[in-house]
């Protein structure tokens, strides 16, 4: 019984901090790699998921894909517990979704390049609605063009992204930004709305 436990304390520890599975020693990787290929054998199953290798995924997460909405996972990513997904999302290898980020991937799509790195609770939309006063909103027509997230990000805890933007390679987004305009490569931005503050490559630490 003290084993079971164990189990299940450790496959909660991994959900909320997928990154540790990376690390895990082969005994429990013994028991740890059999769980995850069943939770995402299962998954593509149900949706039209296609998941790279050697990938983490929390049996917490949950990840909505139609045909046409397809979610294309890398090698080696990881996505963490209450996580919310819903298609077209594209990711590239070694990227990282911490817990309870929300990414709706409209009709025009989320593509998010290879090891960037977005933390807990950041809201990701790829669609908007109508603003016209004479239709109620919920009546409003959805728009929708897609948002590009460029290789080696780091995205903040709490930060949003709206529809249509694009952020440059290497850039970081700080905690809490609201990002409504494309990002350059390299740029770190803070606020709301977020604003260039300065150039990761003058960075020494």
């Amino acid at each position: 019984m003290a084993e079971i436990d164990y189990q299940q304390q450790h496959k909660k520890r991994l959900s909320w901090m997928p990154w540790l599975y990376f690390s895990l020693k082969p005994k429990l990787l013994s028991w740890a790699k059999p769980w995850q290929d069943a939770i995402q054998a299962e998954l593509t199953q149900l949706e039209t998921v296609n998941i790279g290798q050697q990938c983490f995924i929390a049996p917490e997460a949950q990840l909505f894909a139609e045909p046409g909405r397809d979610i294309i996972i890398g090698d080696k990513c990881m996505i963490a517990a209450d996580v919310f997904m819903h298609g077209p999302i594209t990711l590239g290898d070694e990227v990282a979704i911490n817990h309870s980020c929300s990414l709706d991937g409209g009709r025009s799509g989320i593509h998010i390049g290879a090891q960037t790195r977005i933390a807990n609770n950041v809201t990701v939309y790829a669609f908007n609605h109508g603003m016209t006063p004479d239709t109620p909103i919920y009546q409003q027509p959805v728009s929708s063009k897609g948002i590009y997230i460029g290789k080696d990000v780091w995205i903040g805890a709490q930060a949003g992204l709206v529809d249509g933007i694009t952020i440059g390679d290497h850039a970081i987004i700080g905690m809490g930004c609201i990002v409504t305009k494309d990002v350059p490569a390299y740029a770190i931005v803070a606020g709301n709305p977020a604003k260039v503050i300065g150039d990761r490559r003058q960075k020494t630490s």
